[in-house]
């Protein structure tokens, strides 16, 4: 996959199958969009997931600031797919107020588009006023053809990444799990701590997470770290550590199971399976201690 960013003076040569959206977490329900897409592989087509570089919602304001998925995380999420184009196009002033028609025309010429997929609630251009309809519109004068993809359903409502957010901040990460088709996860690189965990004999690596990723509630959660291409169990604390003291930021810090490397300044990434406990202030480190290690007696049990 190659991954095209930082410019809206794009050329592909050759003819293309691209789908739009945000992709934030890049759920069950953008798969169905992936996969059509991958279909016109056999067409000769070079496929294109186009996303842009920052949520048009955090620009236009009045919508969550929180991500699933940090851009770095998009792209490694996509890199499984099999698409051959990520683009992250820049969200300027001047594409921000382009309106639905000439955007349309643009990135058809720029991209050399043959065929799109998009969902049913899709829209772009000045205020929205692009959509599904006016893709339709303007198929044949274009020279493209369209898929326009009915939504997934989890419980008789469509699978969002609205939905998604709400499951997580609510601390179930089993059903966000269920509905992104992997687990929640979020990568970082590993920062010194003050080595507490050390000193009751459960060490840990700690992460701070990126300002737009959205986290689950404070407290413990069974969880995957990854390491160098390989999979640990573990636990997971999210949280300020207010048995130790309230540090005033959040941190992420994982004992990983039967691991004993030194991994200061390297990136992890650590997955969300299960919500334990929430967080709270224990009586004395001895207690966190005990209470940890029935957690991780639980979570070796199961996972």
């Amino acid at each position: 996959m190659e991954l095209v960013k930082g410019t809206t003076q794009l050329q592909l040569e050759q003819p293309t199958a691209v789908s739009f959206g945000k992709f934030d977490g890049l759920h069950m329900g953008h798969k169905l969009l992936v996969e059509r897409l991958l279909t016109q592989k056999k067409e000769g087509l070079q496929t294109v997931a186009f996303s842009f570089d920052v949520p048009p919602a955090l620009v236009t304001g009045g919508q969550e600031a929180k991500v699933l998925t940090t851009n770095e995380e998009k792209i490694f999420v996509f890199s499984k797919t099999g698409i051959d184009y990520l683009i992250e196009y820049p969200f300027t002033d001047e594409i921000r107020n382009m309106e639905a028609i000439v955007f349309l025309e643009k990135i058809v010429a720029d991209l050399h588009v043959r065929h799109i997929i998009v969902g049913t609630d899709f829209r772009f251009g000045y205020n929205r006023k692009g959509d599904a309809q006016l893709l339709k519109e303007q198929a044949k004068r274009l020279g493209y053809r369209l898929d326009i993809v009915e939504k997934m359903q989890y419980g008789h409502r469509d699978i969002s990444s609205t939905m998604i957010r709400k499951f997580i901040a609510e601390g179930q990460v089993e059903t966000a799990n269920l509905l992104l088709g992997y687990p929640y996860f979020m990568q970082g690189v590993v920062e010194c701590g003050k080595k507490i965990g050390r000193t009751i004999g459960i060490p840990t690596v700690n992460l701070l997470p990126a300002s737009e990723k959205l986290l689950p509630p404070y407290g413990a959660y069974a969880s995957r770290i990854t390491v160098n291409g390989k999979s640990y169990s573990g636990i997971t604390n999210i949280g300020d550590n207010p048995t130790v003291e309230h540090t005033g930021f959040t941190k992420v810090e994982s004992h990983i199971f039967d691991f004993h490397e030194m991994i200061y300044g390297q990136q992890i990434s650590v997955e969300f399976l299960e919500f334990l406990r929430g967080e709270k202030k224990f009586e004395s480190l001895e207690a966190l201690k005990k209470q940890i290690e029935h957690d991780i007696q639980y979570v070796k049990s199961k996972y």
